[in-house]
């Protein structure tokens, strides 16, 4: 217990304290990106990209082994995960874009496909001589424990840019969001914003593989925001208290891996994320299980006071 509260408190080490503060900066990007894409529902397009970056990413490493004899070098991977995922965002709005396949249909077709290219890459890594040492792994569940600090400072500074821009381009999403028809009615071309939206999407997925995994990357991006809406429907708070989430999920789901060792990165910032999301599904004033059942049984009392004579009731 000692050592999760010095975790918590950024005493555990100086790598681990960066490690815990780039998961925070992580999971509020996470949250305030999320948010867009959960009121655009393109939330399930997180998990074909997530997916997606395996192959680049596992094709990065099998090149720097060939060409500089080092495969885990940091820059060429994270390339390599970002080309193989916007390879496949682009293949899912074309598919959609074509009317051959539905959205959903779409998703899960390049989802399959690139997974398992890259599971096949995988395995072949694996039988080299040196597989064993490639380190590949921690992309799949994430290990911010295990980050560099240079790493570290690196994903905390990526995130901190994809929030200023998207604060940036928050007029241009909210329209996307909530009335991408009047957009382009008025010359706003909602095809270029749904790809700067992937382009946000791409940039959270690649700088958060060390740390959360492309595994449950997912989470991520869905639950925070998720989370939000069930305690205010405007946009404005929603934003903020997506980012809080978010951002108290990475510290505390962090600081829990760098004290247990055996615990992986990503499984424990979802796991909280998961804490936070039945607390407010149970708890929330106006969603909340807990509040719709006290209306619920407010309005059965009032019913039954009114008797079967009386008005109807005006809520």
């Amino acid at each position: 217990m000692e050592g999760v509260v010095q975790a918590l408190l950024l005493g555990a080490g100086y790598n681990s304290a960066v490690a815990t503060v780039g998961a925070a900066f992580l999971g509020g990007a996470g949250g305030l990106v999320g948010t867009f894409l959960l009121l655009r529902r393109r939330v399930m397009l997180t998990d074909a990209l997530s997916h997606a970056t395996l192959p680049g990413l596992v094709a990065a490493f099998l090149c720097g082994q060939a060409l500089w004899g080092e495969g885990r070098l940091l820059g060429p991977l994270l390339a390599g995960a970002a080309a193989s995922a916007a390879v496949g965002g682009l293949a899912v709005q074309a598919i959609v874009a074509g009317r051959r396949l539905a959205e959903d249909t779409a998703i899960a077709s390049v989802l399959a496909v690139f997974y398992g290219a890259g599971t096949v890459l995988l395995s072949h890594v694996q039988s080299l001589p040196t597989g064993g040492q490639a380190g590949l792994e921690r992309f799949l569940l994430g290990s911010a424990a295990g980050m560099l600090r240079q790493e570290a400072e690196l994903v905390a500074l990526l995130a901190g840019l994809l929030v200023l821009v998207t604060l940036l381009l928050l007029k241009e999403l909210r329209l996307l969001c909530f009335d991408p028809g009047f957009g382009e009615a008025h010359g706003w071309p909602a095809a270029r914003l749904d790809l700067l939206l992937l382009g946000l999407l791409l940039a959270l997925l690649v700088i958060g593989l060390q740390i959360v995994g492309l595994v449950l990357a997912l989470a991520l991006v869905v639950v925070p925001p998720a989370t939000a809406r069930l305690w205010t429907a405007r946009l404005g708070r929603m934003m903020l208290l997506a980012a809080g989430f978010g951002a108290v999920g990475g510290w505390l789901g962090a600081a829990l891996s760098a004290a247990l060792p055996r615990l992986p990165t990503g499984p424990a910032i979802v796991l909280v994320l998961a804490g936070f999301f039945l607390a407010s599904l149970l708890l929330a004033p106006k969603r909340g299980i807990l509040a719709v059942a006290l209306r619920r049984a407010r309005l059965a009392r009032a019913l039954r006071a009114a008797g079967p004579g009386s008005e109807p009731l005006v809520p």
